[in-house]
């Protein structure tokens, strides 16, 4: 058991509040976020509530300095900044932020300043990294392919979808090109392409599609010839995505409207959050198959590992699977079981796969499987 440590979670959304209270149960526990309204949303009532703007370098470093860890569960656009400045205070951090940035841009930084910082420590990336890496370890592995998603339980027209993260966050997979490895050359296609339709006990028919999941592993398992990672939506959500993405919904350049400028995805967002936005009662369940295949002291093995969570405890599966996921290695880092100076992706991990295992299924959070 660790020793009472002290935390602070920046962002207090859905996600960042599951991570807050997890913690809390075994440290002192700070959570923190612009909007009071979040933080009011905290169940537990040991946890320290600060309603600040960490935007603002002096703010957040005048905040960490007496902590003996950062959690990051902000929205992408603010994470690699937010992760650099805290880097600069000397303080360790463990991130679920997904920023679009090349994470690897920070390493030397975090090593001059002797400090562990863990990225996309979430389910995908996250976890994935995590058992990929694990059997890496054991195995030489020729197929990696991982399909993850994380949907409402109730269907609702258009879009059939809703999210836990900031929406700019999800437009993003929209529309960053795909990359993916073939036969040990890099792919990239445009989001949204090669849609398939896939079948998952318990749930039925789900759509396919590349998007940009893979992320460090392209750099850091080029050993492995194949590897792909889609994301999973309904049937027919891709389309209106297609359509929106064409119009130039998505876009970043202003635009000018009756001398105002404009950019389109800010007003996207705007429009589409609330169709997203999960409400009160709403229940979802993340669904992630992962296939990893080579050979095994000489011999053709396939492991086949599947997530079906659902929505418990009046707690969202995806703030659950992700939040977890990321609090598990929180404690690695505080128990000093993993201290790797420098940047670390989730797959540094894979040697720590079994206690990070454990830590999800003792709340529930089960990875089935099947070895072929």
């Amino acid at each position: 058991m660790t020793s009472m440590k002290k935390i602070v979670v920046l962002g207090c959304g859905l996600v960042g509040r599951v991570m807050a209270e997890d913690l809390s149960k075994s440290h002192n526990v700070t959570s923190v976020d612009i909007s009071s309204k979040n933080l009011d949303k905290l169940q537990a009532s040991n946890i320290t509530k600060k309603s600040l703007d960490v935007s603002d370098v002096k703010v957040l470093q005048n905040l960490i300095k007496d902590f003996d860890l950062v959690v990051g569960a902000l929205p992408g656009f603010m994470g690699f900044e937010t992760m650099k400045n805290v880097i600069k205070a000397k303080k360790n951090i463990v991130d679920i932020s997904f920023y679009p940035e090349d994470p690897f841009k920070l390493d030397q930084l975090a090593k001059e300043n002797n400090v562990t910082a863990v990225m996309d420590c979430g389910v995908a990336p996250g976890m994935g990294n995590i058992i990929f890496a694990h059997h890496d370890n054991l195995m030489k592995i020729h197929n990696y392919e991982c399909l993850v998603g994380g949907l409402p339980k109730k269907r609702e027209w258009p879009f059939e979808y809703q999210a836990v993260f900031s929406p700019i966050d999800v437009i993003e997979e929209y529309i960053r090109p795909a990359r993916y490895v073939q036969n040990k050359s890099l792919v990239i296609k445009e989001a949204l392409s090669d849609t398939e339709l896939v079948e998952f006990d318990e749930i039925g028919t789900l759509e396919s599609w590349n998007s940009d999941g893979l992320r460090t592993l392209i750099e850091t398992m080029n050993h492995v010839p194949n590897m792909i990672e889609k994301t999973l939506r309904y049937p027919g959500c891709v389309e209106y995505l297609k359509v929106l993405r064409e119009c130039g919904y998505f876009s970043y350049d202003p635009i000018t409207i009756n001398g105002n400028k404009v950019r389109p995805i800010d007003l996207t967002s705007k429009l589409l959050f609330p169709k997203w936005e999960m409400k009160e009662g709403d229940e979802d369940f993340t669904i992630m198959r992962i296939k990893i295949s080579g050979l095994e002291n000489d011999k053709k093995r396939l492991y086949k590992y599947t997530l079906l969570d659902r929505y418990q405890e009046n707690t969202i599966s995806m703030a659950r699977t992700t939040g977890f996921t990321c609090t598990a290695v929180a404690n690695l880092v505080l128990q000093n079981k993993f201290s790797k100076k420098g940047i670390s992706p989730p797959e540094f991990l894979g040697s720590h796969f079994n206690e990070i295992n454990e830590y999800l299924r003792e709340r529930n959070v089960i990875y089935k499987v099947d070895k072929y």
